[in-house]
């Protein structure tokens, strides 16, 4: 018997080859969906084989891999797939402050997967069946303020201004939290469904509640490889071909903009380089095109020394200077200061590991927390000595509106 985690039996565990299933959020029952899809590729999974919330602090991830590695070390496997995401999967979500409570690892009972041409399915314990039902619109959506008012905010960003020029600090982020409150209960489904459509290049992604479509993939482990996409400095999307030719040139030429890049791009190159044999990080930035905006992109690539999981990575990791600011200690004090409030898993990791190690987490952006009716909405902006709060409120906005469509349609 695992005392530690609750459960009565090691996990017994099939995962088979089988047809292509076509739409994978199609396949979800509503209760509780996971997920993790770009382009149509990925996970989606449903049911609860094992759970249990990470106890908060500086060792969480220890805590966390240690829990996992008992499980899948227990666990009776089937696996006639044995690629990345076969066999026993884990989904998590950590909060981005190490101090708060919430951080939360879950391994599915039945997990449906496609990747390469492939896919498979995978099921722990008895198979179930489990109703598909229609998707649910939530109908009429009210919003609201979250912890600060718009002006509240711009307030904020002009006092972390202050910090910057003082010498305290070289940029931190600030996020602000909208309210949402539907007709009804909120069918995540539909969100999930309505992302993927809208934001293909994104990741969409789903765990204990928290939703989104991520555009920042913070590791990706295969084997001994992983990638990372570094995603700092922003502009909205234009009204024409021309307008977004010209804001995207103005944010490549942009001197906040490139050092704001710069400082994430050190900052993942810093906790990378300790784990990778090779460490492979382009010289300039590219321009990333979403729907709604346009971001300075760096692509990373990297060859693990050591054997390490995707779960060491993300440790070592996570903040990085694209949702916390640099150097970390002081910028991570500027937004307890100044936020007034508590994140959850906004910014934090999310994604899956498999019991090889190997797995895909990016950082919780455009995303919701969903509970019932309610949604709590997330945005942060990146904060150099030379931000303007208006410019900084109207890129919130333009990020809080990702998932007012996936709310609205």
């Amino acid at each position: 018997m695992s005392v530690a985690l609750g459960l009565t039996r090691p996990l017994v565990v099939r995962t088979t080859l089988v047809g292509d299933p076509g739409d994978l959020f199609a396949q979800l029952p509503e209760t509780a969906p996971y997920a993790w899809i770009r382009h149509g590729e990925g996970l989606v999974a449903w049911g609860e084989a094992a759970r249990v919330t990470v106890p908060p602090g500086p060792g969480r991830f220890d805590w966390a891999r240690d829990w996992l590695s008992t499980i899948f070390g227990e666990a009776s496997v089937d696996d006639d797939v044995r690629t990345p995401g076969s066999g026993p999967v884990a989904f998590g979500s950590f909060t981005f402050d190490p101090e708060s409570r919430g951080s939360v690892l879950v391994v599915p009972q039945t997990i449906l997967a496609r990747r390469d041409g492939r896919a498979w399915l995978t099921t722990i314990g008895e198979e179930r069946l489990d109703l598909v039902t229609p998707l649910r619109d939530p109908g009429r959506i009210r919003y609201g303020d979250g912890s600060l008012t718009a002006p509240e905010w711009e307030h904020a960003v002009a006092r972390a201004v202050r910090r910057i020029r003082s010498g305290r600090l070289e940029k931190t982020v600030l996020a602000r939290d909208l309210t949402a409150t539907a007709e009804r209960t909120i069918d995540v489904r539909l969100l999930l469904t309505r992302l993927a459509r809208r934001y293909p290049d994104c990741y969409t992604f789903s765990c204990a509640g928290l939703i989104g479509a991520t555009p920042e993939l913070l590791v990706r482990r295969t084997g001994e490889m992983i990638e990372s996409l570094v995603l700092a400095g922003t502009t909205p999307r234009g009204t024409s071909r021309a307008d977004d030719m010209a804001r995207g040139a103005a944010l490549f030429a942009s001197a906040k903009d490139r050092y704001e890049h710069t400082c994430a791009v050190e900052s993942v190159r810093d906790a990378l380089s300790p784990l990778c044999s090779e460490l492979k990080i382009p010289e300039e930035p590219e321009l990333l095109m979403l729907p709604n905006v346009q971001h300075l992109a760096s692509p990373v690539t990297g060859r693990l020394s050591a054997g390490a999981s995707v779960l060491d990575v993300v440790a070592a990791m996570h903040p990085t200077a694209a949702v916390g600011g640099t150097p970390t200690e002081a910028a991570l004090d500027v937004i307890r200061e100044l936020e007034g409030m508590d994140r959850a898993g906004y910014a934090g990791p999310v994604g899956w590991i498999d019991a090889r190690g190997d797995g895909e987490w990016g950082i919780a952006l455009r995303c919701a927390q969903i509970e019932g009716p309610r949604a709590r909405l997330f945005a942060g902006c990146g904060i150099m000595g030379d931000s303007d709060p208006a410019s900084e409120l109207a890129e919130a906005q333009a990020k809080l509106r990702v998932m007012q469509y996936a709310l609205e349609g």
